[in-house]
């Protein structure tokens, strides 16, 4: 009998507090769901079978602990304005004579019932849903899958462990604070008076300093790996400044405006900054929560957008034709041998498959890593003091220049032409050490970027030579600094055909078994490389779009956890608000200027986080870009375009949820409007 009665005292807790419980149930229910969907896209099987799934798996498993951390800080902290706003009815509960043992098994059904429907119907959902999201992300990786429906029991179990996990620290929470909260303070808890707020200016000045100091590091990396590294240090000092700034700096900005007479004594200002500041003592750490999930989600998007609509630019400069053969290669007799027969097993291929060639190119080129100077470059594999000063040489001769640019240009034997294509290069000579000074006949006008090039993290260098024995020349130079590690001379050989991309990827796969007997026939015949466009767009697909993926999926998270907790600080502040307007209303403010009173201090609240996020995500640029510099993302128009455009959008997402959510504040404030105009 009694357990029926803490049944029913529990749903019906519920059902007259759904204004707070509804929401937070739908967003257990959204948070399973995104789980488990994710649960289930990284172990099924059909999913790891699909060219570049296990590639998209790995990247998807990076995602599943963000979500299990960010579910179990936003349930918990939703549950906080639920335990809030019943204080008071656990009081009265305990007044009538309830122990505190009574309330703890109202609050076990409570619990109980939360997670039964959230649980069993977020599975629901995610079961559903998981479908549909699997087919999204195969047409994002640009691949095909059957329309068999799975329910992957693996996925179950561990959304059903890490939630019953979540709702087990969250009741014993509600339990600790209802021994530990005596019954006369919950009654008096919406009454309590509260303190005047002190600015406390040591961590608002701590605050400005910390956040100067990460975006000072965001603005002066120059390098990508020390921008890779430097990256989580940044966000760290963002997120600790952004609370210090929201918690004590608000507070410290509305005591100096204070002090501002012909600011303050106004009657707009002087109800605004007088709420604003107790509503930042209360309430800075949920507005700087927006803030930072805000500039998560901007800064999520935009690289993730930006990195998935660079695949096909990417794939193009990298990859000027379909397929492209490349061997270890000298000027020596045995090599140009090797040369032959290697080019006549890939024609012998090509006409056997009767596949028509389109255009071909064939060039010799070294490639190695040198060191910039002033006066030219040298090869240096110890006490490099800056990666940025680390480059690309890429050599090639006149002959194979004139051939793949249709230029005509020539040399003699101590001149060479240089181009840098990130910088200029405009002094008459240029040393190479350990092969003396050449004069520089200047840039060639027909600018030859070789593929490999768009890969590369740092700039490059460009050299072109008088012939192959100046090539042979340079490759010992190198040679005798890098010792095992030196780069040799390569042929490449490259070209185009009519084949579909499965073909393609069918084509390179029979080239590699012909040249792997060629090189069975001979144990001296070097390593040779068979690339495709074809079979390089579904990596990058996989890896660029489960990037993508990742990204949407992460951003839906933050950006319902976002609107929650701006649903519930609108409730939360509305309820606080109701008795001070209308205060001011008994004391002679007029309808007209308590709502423009209400409308300044609200809009400037849950504007606030936007625009701090719009300023995060502008001082992060420049360290984004040097990150996705290093995935071959080297368009910084294109992403400071998505940018913005990302910032737009979500600056117009942010509007739309601050006027839907507003209305539940304005119908709570405007009750005892209505009161006290029926009985003026």
């Amino acid at each position: 009998m009694k357990r029926g009665l803490y049944f029913r005292l529990a749903a019906t807790g519920m059902s007259k507090n759904k204004k707070f419980y509804f929401p937070y149930i739908f967003t257990c229910f959204c948070m399973v769901m995104m789980y488990y969907i994710i649960q289930f896209l990284r172990i099924s099987d059909d999913f790891r079978t699909m060219r570049g799934g296990e590639s998209m798996q790995m990247i998807l498993g990076m995602g599943t602990p963000v979500i299990a951390v960010f579910s179990w800080i936003l349930l918990y902290y939703t549950n906080s304005f639920l335990i809030r706003r019943r204080q008071k009815e656990f009081g009265l509960y305990h007044i009538l004579g309830m122990g505190k043992r009574e309330l703890v098994k109202i609050l076990i059904w409570e619990n109980l019932m939360t997670a039964v429907i959230s649980i069993a119907g977020g599975l629901l959902g995610g079961i559903l849903f998981s479908k549909l999201a699997e087919l999204a992300a195969v047409k994002i990786v640009g691949n095909h899958l059957g329309y068999k429906m799975t329910i992957e029991p693996k996925a179950i179990y561990y959304t059903v462990s890490l939630f019953l996990a979540i709702f087990a620290v969250i009741l014993l929470r509600m339990l600790i604070f209802i021994f530990r909260t005596k019954p006369v303070d919950m009654l008096k808890s919406e009454t309590a008076g509260e303190k005047p707020p002190k600015a406390n200016w040591i961590l608002a000045i701590a605050g400005l300093i910390i956040l100067a100091g990460a975006y000072w590091i965001a603005v002066s990396i120059e390098e990508p790996m020390e921008a890779m590294l430097w990256f989580m240090v940044a966000v760290l000092m963002v997120i600790v400044a952004t609370y210090l700034l929201f918690i004590a700096g608000s507070v410290a900005f509305c005591r100096l405006m204070q002090k501002k007479k012909n600011y303050y004594y106004k009657t707009r200002h002087f109800v605004s900054i007088s709420s604003m500041v107790y509503r930042m003592k209360r309430n800075g750490a949920g507005l700087a929560s927006i803030c930072i999930l805000s500039t998560m989600v901007l800064v999520m998007v935009s690289s993730t957008v930006c990195l998935y609509a660079s695949i096909e630019g990417n794939l193009a400069r990298h990859y000027p034709q379909q397929f492209s053969v490349e061997m270890a290669s000298g000027s020596s007799l045995e090599d140009k041998d090797r040369e032959e027969k290697l080019k006549e097993t890939v024609g012998q291929t090509i006409n056997e498959n009767k596949i028509k060639l389109k255009e071909t190119k064939e060039y010799h080129i070294l490639s190695a890593a040198c060191v910039k100077t002033d006066e030219g470059i040298k090869f240096e594999h110890e006490n490099i003091k800056s990666l940025d000063s680390l480059k690309m040489l890429y050599i090639l001769t006149v002959a194979d220049y004139n051939r793949l640019t249709g230029e005509n240009l020539s040399l003699e034997k101590n001149e060479l032409y240089v181009y840098l294509p990130d910088e200029a290069y405009e002094k008459d000579t240029f040393q190479v050490e350990g092969c003396g000074n050449w004069k520089n006949k200047g840039t060639p006008d027909n600018q030859f970027i070789c593929g490999d090039d768009v890969a590369n993290i740092n700039s490059s260098v460009y050299l072109i030579v008088p012939d192959e024995a100046v090539m042979d020349q340079f490759e010992a130079a190198q040679r005798a600094v890098y010792g095992e590690n030196a780069s040799s001379e390569k042929l490449c050989y490259a070209f185009d055909t009519d084949l579909s991309e499965e073909g393609q990827v069918s084509l390179v796969s029979e080239l590699q078994n012909n040249i792997s007997t060629l090189q069975l026939q001979d144990e001296q015949f070097p390593m040779v490389n068979v690339n495709a466009r074809a079979v390089s767009k579904s990596d990058d697909y996989a890896l660029y779009g489960g990037l993508f993926f990742l990204g949407i999926l992460l951003g839906s998270v933050f950006i319902f956890g976002m609107i929650l907790i701006i649903y519930y600080k609108q409730i939360t502040e509305g309820y606080e608000d109701q008795g001070r307007f209308s205060i001011l209303m008994k004391v002679g403010m007029t309808r007209k200027e308590v709502r423009q009173s209400i409308n300044s201090q609200v809009m400037t609240v849950f504007f606030l986080p936007l625009a701090m996020a719009g300023m995060h995500t502008a001082f992060s640029f420049p360290i984004i870009r040097k990150i996705l510099k290093m995935f071959a993302m080297n368009d910084e128009k294109l992403l400071i375009l998505v940018m913005i455009c990302c910032y737009l959008a979500f600056a117009v997402f942010y509007a739309a949820v601050y006027l839907l959510t507003s209305r539940e504040y304005y119908k709570i404030v405007s009750r005892d409007e209505k009161k006290i105009e029926i009985a003026n």
